[in-house]
Formats: C-alpha cells, structure tokens, sequence
C-alpha cells in the first residue's frame, strides 16, 4: 500500500490518503514543541510527494502560525491547493478575557472560519472539526450554523473531535433528522496503548458509518521505538509534561517492539498497522517534527500484521471500559441466545458465564 491508495472518508465523496499528515508541529511558538518553517515545508513537500493527500491542522496550533505555514506553502505553488484535502479545527479560543472568542456558537464559529479561511489564504475548507465539546451552547446552534457555512461553500465537510458519545450521537441524529449536514468522521485519541475510545465513540462510528481519525496514533511517542524499561529518554520534546510509560504500558509497548523485531520493521510501523486494522475505516495522523520521522511513519504502509499478532496486541492491551459496556459483549450474546447461531457466529464460543458476573 502507498499514500495514494485513497480510502473514502466515512459516507461521503471525500477520498483521502491512509494516513493523515498532522501540522501540530507545524511554526515555533512560545512554549510549544513545534519546527521550523523550513523544516515544516520539508515534511509536508515529502508527504505530497509520496502521494499523500489529507492534511490536518487547527487554528490553536502554534498559535495559527502551523495555518499560516500551510497557507504560504501552497500559496507559492498555485493549482496545488485544489488537490489536497485541507482540514483545520474550531472552539479554542485565541483572544484571552473574550468570551465569544472561541466556542461553538454561530458568532463566533464564522469568526474563527474566516480567521482561518485568512491564515490560510483559501476560499474553504474541505472539513471543519469541532475541537471539542462546548457545553455552554446548545448542539442544535452549532450543527446549523455548520449547515449554513457548508451551504454557502465554505466548507464541505463536517467532523468531532474529543466530543462525548452522547453528544455527538445527539448531534448526529439532530443533523440527519432536520436535513442539516451530517458528520463523516471522528477524531479521538486512539492506539494501542489508548483504546477507550472502543467504548462507546468507536461502536457509534461503525454504526453510522463515520471514520476514525486517531490522534496521538503513538501515544506521545511511547509506541516509538525509543522507550525501553531501564533506559531514559531525554530527546522527547513531551516527556517533560506527560512523563512516561507505566509498567502496563512497557508490557504493551515490548511486545510491539518484539513484533516489529520479527517483522524486520519499526515499533511505530507495527503500532501504526495495528491501528489499521482495526474494524471500520481508520486514517491515524502522522504527526512528524523531522523528515526522518515521518519516513519511519510511513513504514506503517508496507507492514501486515499475522491474525496471531493482531491477537496478541489485542489481548495485552485490552482496555477496561466504563459501565455498561462490559454488558454489552460476549456476556450478552450468550444470555441473549443460549448457545444458538446468530448472524454466523455460535455464541458457545464464549467462555461459560459465571453467576457471580450476573447482577440484578
């Protein structure tokens, strides 16, 4: 597989490449762990010319400086802009003491799209996610004022980001019953060493036909190859503030390294492959502050997993989710059916169910 074997964002006409370039890292900003404009062009002219066609920024990132990078670029190379998917972020807000400076609400949604529309000298956006949830406006004001801003050309596509499963399900059936544009895609916090996600978000996106987009497709650079139990890590730019690994996630993280070891390959490119198969359609961001390590990314293309691997990595990284979700699995199945088959699959093969997992 390469970059431009598209895949078709969730159920929509948008065709995008199996990785997403992420432009976090995109400008230098106070306090930020970004990179040079130079070499933030080097990583996106590398993508481009591998094929790659999805590229992901927000308005918060470096301070608008990551848009501003990405506006410029294509700027300077005119006919381009129209051939990638270009999708930016909304609801932070970047005017402190300004209450409607950022959030969901109709004022200022336009205020940050024509803010962003600017940093990025273009006339839309092919899709407009909402950062996240802003509790203190009301959904119906939100997907409508979306609705108008997709009707009147300036953006094509709507999406959540790190939204509620309630909300966003809220939002979904409100957009699709009343007419309005209806979602596509999810982006959430996703990979092997982050998996909650499969609670609830992931379930609804199969359900509706929604794409998942992970971020932090790594886990802040835990799945990259670099951290071994009894080492240090000193050249992360992240560590400082999220710390490292637990011991749980080593045990995950070593046997990632043993399947990569196996397959000749990264740890991130099996990390990479493992999100790949995952159920439904899943596009992970590569987010890259070298050209070397988006290179070491895209190794993740070239790499299939054994259903054997895929089943280790599964069972050491099994996420415990929030009630009600373990009712909702193997349990159900066998107290539902009663050893019958049910859509190709005999529910015996499930693990005797015991009293004391049955509660009244």
């Amino acid at each position: 597989m390469s970059l431009d074997h598209y895949v078709t964002l969730g159920r929509s006409g948008l065709r995008v490449s199996p990785f997403a370039l992420g432009a976090m890292t995109f400008g230098e900003d106070p306090g930020g762990a970004g990179t040079t404009v130079e070499e933030s062009e080097k990583i996106l002219a590398t993508y481009l010319d591998r094929g790659g066609n999805f590229i992901d920024t927000a308005n918060l990132y470096t301070n608008g400086h990551s848009e501003k990078i990405l506006g410029d670029f294509f700027a300077a190379q005119p006919g381009r802009r129209q051939h990638v998917v270009l999708a930016s972020k909304f609801s932070f807000n970047l005017f402190p003491g300004d209450p409607n400076g950022g959030g969901a609400g109709r004022g200022s949604i336009v205020a940050q799209l024509d803010e962003t529309l600017r940093r990025l000298r273009t006339d839309y956006l092919d899709l407009y996610w909402l950062h996240n949830w802003d509790r203190h406006t009301p959904m119906e004001e939100t997907m409508r004022t979306l609705d108008d801003l997709v009707r009147a050309g300036k953006i094509r596509y709507l999406g959540f980001s790190n939204t509620p499963a309630w909300y966003t399900a809220q939002a979904q059936t409100t957009a699709l019953l009343r007419g309005w544009t209806p979602l596509i895609a999810l982006q959430v916090q996703y990979s092997v060493l982050t998996r909650t996600v499969e609670g609830e978000l992931a379930p609804f996106a199969r359900d509706q036909g929604l794409a998942l987009v992970p971020w932090s497709p790594l886990r802040n650079g835990f799945l990259s190859g670099k951290y071994r139990r009894g080492t240090e890590v000193t050249d992360s730019a992240r560590v400082a503030y999220v710390g490292g690994p637990t011991e749980e996630e080593y045990d995950v993280i070593e046997l990632v390294g043993a399947i990569a070891d196996e397959l000749g390959t990264s740890s991130a490119a099996v990390s990479l492959a493992w999100l790949r198969s995952r159920p439904g359609t899943v596009v992970p961001i590569l987010g890259a502050r070298r050209v070397e390590h988006l290179e070491d990314n895209l190794a993740g293309l070239d790499v299939t997993l054994t259903p054997s691997q895929v089943e280790a990595l599964d069972a050491i990284s099994a996420p415990t989710l929030n009630y009600p979700a373990f009712l909702h699995g193997d349990q159900r199945a066998m107290l539902q059916f009663a050893g019958t088959t049910v859509d190709g699959e005999p529910s015996t093969v499930y693990p005797p169910l015991l009293q004391s997992d049955v509660r009244y």
